[in-house]
């Protein structure tokens, strides 16, 4: 997951819409950010949204503080061509979300669609929630779609984690309040099935 060289050749492979995770439209991460966020001024982080055309319905939504971070460049690049002028409307971070240097107590909504089952060592979990919790402003929300109990093994060529309600939830632990899980059944281009878990959390506690 952590490997930049990996995905690169990924995203210099494969068109956007060849990835398996790809869908026009990120209907489920919409509903759910629009819930958070009523105010179009909130901030908000699409961790991994890389080429995703989230980006693009939340500036069409009126959003008007988004940042975009990715481990890729190379997928950065597409989307920023593909906002063309409306790209400078938004942040763009290259970087691995484990070791990102992110503002503190910034965001009031992190949204992420298939980075998290990615993580298969329980320190880069660890890591992530430290990211997440530092990040967030005080009763903010988190959005994270994985694979769900009857999702893939692996993904892109590496192996993911699996998870329940419950076990996201675990994840993150004490400090964020579950408001919310939906299973989504996504289609992939090559006509599949994969099973997503969305869990949609407050952060309830602050650290230090």
């Amino acid at each position: 997951m952590n490997d930049p060289t990996h995905w690169e050749k990924v995203y210099q492979t494969k068109s956007p819409d060849a990835v398996s995770w790809y869908r026009p439209h990120l209907e489920r991460s919409l509903d759910f950010i629009r819930r958070a966020a009523p105010d179009r001024s909130a901030a908000i982080i699409d961790v991994g949204g890389g080429e995703s055309t989230l980006v693009d319905d939340l500036l069409v939504d009126g959003f008007t503080d988004v940042t975009v971070l990715d481990i890729s460049s190379v997928a950065i690049e597409v989307a920023k061509k593909r906002l063309g002028a409306a790209a400078n409307k938004v942040a763009w971070l290259v970087a691995d979300i484990t070791e990102a240097t992110l503002p503190r107590q910034h965001y009031d909504v992190w949204h992420d669609r298939a980075v998290f089952h990615f993580l298969t060592d329980p320190q880069h979990r660890a890591a992530y929630v430290r990211q997440v919790a530092r990040a967030l402003k005080p009763g903010g929300h988190v959005i994270v779609a994985t694979f769900g109990p009857e999702g893939p093994l692996q993904c892109s060529g590496l192996d993911v984690v699996r998870y329940d309600a419950d076990a996201l939830h675990d994840e993150f632990g004490a400090s964020f309040q579950l408001v919310k899980s939906d299973i989504e059944l996504h289609k992939t281009p090559a006509e599949k099935n994969q099973q997503f878990l969305y869990c949609f959390c407050k952060m309830v506690w602050t650290p230090a």
